[in-house]
Order: structure tokens, then sequence, then C-alpha cells
């Protein structure tokens, strides 16, 4: 075995990925793929996880999926039950679904509240709970959560999206503490992206003003693409990322920096 491959193949893990239907979770899915992972891409959308997962195959990937409604976390443990019939207990599990409502503070309901936060926040926990212990078991583990660059700005019309990425960012510190101990072999990660064309982020990318400020905001000098998360989703699952966790890595082209 090559140095590359001992630091990050994922020949012989499984992955178990939500919102992997499209935007980051699907291109955190077709990398995971790719490094040799078996994945399991997890969303309600049947038609565009057959896309996603007929991507991942031509590549040469192994993949399947699960329609499933994860924002139901009574459903989770029958979710886990049947992912893991798939290709086996996942070692690396990526929390990428998630809803952003833009909308005043003026027009937020309870509902709209408790469906940000149970989503965004809930979910990634209590789905890692159910498959921290056969982690344990087996020695290794990589739990991933996506948050944002509201994690750690304000941003207009955004109040229970940011109260909800800046929670993950706490969250993932939370995780790692608790699941990381004693060289247990699980680490816990987040990665931050930047600004990039995805269903929750449509309505921006309709004002090209806007898109052009907001690439003007970055050190690099452009919004995110779905394949700048490649390198760093490879990484954090891979055993090259062992010494790593409860950290927030954002890859944003430098738009925290500023």
């Amino acid at each position: 075995m090559s140095l590359l491959d001992g630091l990050f193949s994922l020949k012989g893990k499984v992955a178990l990925v939500t919102g992997a239907s499209s935007g980051i979770g699907r291109a955190m899915a077709f990398a995971l793929a790719g490094a040799g992972a078996a994945v399991v891409s997890v969303a309600r959308g049947k038609a565009d996880l057959r896309r996603a997962v007929a991507e991942a195959r031509e590549a040469g990937g192994q993949a399947d999926f699960l329609a499933a409604d994860v924002s139901r976390i009574a459903s989770l443990p029958e979710a886990v039950r049947r992912a893991g019939a798939i290709f086996g207990p996942p070692d690396i599990l990526v929390n990428a679904a998630g809803v952003n409502p833009r909308m005043p503070w003026s027009d937020v309901t309870r509902a709209v509240w408790d469906q940000t936060l149970r989503l965004n926040l809930g979910v990634p926990f209590f789905l890692a709970k159910l498959l921290v212990p056969s982690m344990q078991a087996r020695g290794w583990g990589r739990i991933i959560n996506i948050g944002s660059l509201q994690s750690v700005r304000a941003f207009p019309d955004g109040l229970p999206y940011g109260a909800s990425k800046g929670g993950v960012m706490q969250l993932t510190r939370a995780m790692a503490e608790a699941w990381s101990a004693g060289q247990s072999g699980i680490t816990c990660n987040a990665i931050s992206p930047g600004f990039m064309r995805t269903r929750l982020t449509e309505p921006l990318f309709k004002d090209d003003k806007t898109i052009r400020a907001l690439a003007r905001q970055t050190i690099i000098g452009r919004n995110a693409a779905p394949e700048d998360v490649y390198g760093l989703t490879i990484f954090l699952a891979s055993p090259a990322a062992g010494y790593i966790t409860g950290q927030t890595i954002f890859v944003d082209g430098g738009w925290s920096a500023k």
C-alpha cells in the first residue's frame, strides 16, 4: 500500500450521507464514493437520488440510496436499520440534510423555528447517537456535520438558520468531547462552505448583483462550487484526519478571514 492510499483511501468503509440528492450532500457523497467508500445516499426524492447514485457509479464508485425523511426523528432508527442492510453499518456519517427559511424575523412562526432547529441541529445529533455505538465497537468512525458562514456571522433574514448553524459548530465540539475521548477512533468535525449554488441558496443566485457582491467578499474572488468540498470531505473521512476532532473548517474562499 502506498503512503497516499494509507492516508486517504476509504476502501472497505461504509458512508451514510443525508441530504445527498442535491447540493453539498450530493457532492460529498460523490467524493466519498470516488475515494473508495460504499456510499448510501439518503434524501426524500427518489428521482434525484437515482441520478446522484448513477453519477457515482458511472465514475466507478460503489453507491446506493435510501429514500427517507430524516426530519422525522422518530423514524431514524428504522432508517438506520435499512441503510445498514445495504452495505453494512456505516463507518462515516455526513449530516448534510438541512433547511434555510429566508424570512424577516417578524414572519418566523413556531413551526418554522421548530422545523429548522430539528432538521439542522437535532437530526445530526440523534442520527449520530444511533450510529456511534457500532463505531465504538469497531474502534473507528467519522462524523462530518455541515456548518455555514452563519455559524459565525449574522445575515439578514436568517435568524432560525443562523441559530441552528451556530449550534452545529458547538454541537461538533460537544460530539468530539463525548465520542473522541480515550482513543476511541471516532472523530467529529464540520465543514462550513461559502456561498454555493444549491436548492437552499437558489433565491440568492437569481440576483446577479448580489452574487457578484458575494464573490467580491471572498479573498479568492469567486463563489464556491460543489467540487470545492471534495478534498476536505475525503480528508476528514480518511485515516489522515485521525488526530483532528471538534473542528469547524471553512471552505469559503477566505470570506471568514476578511
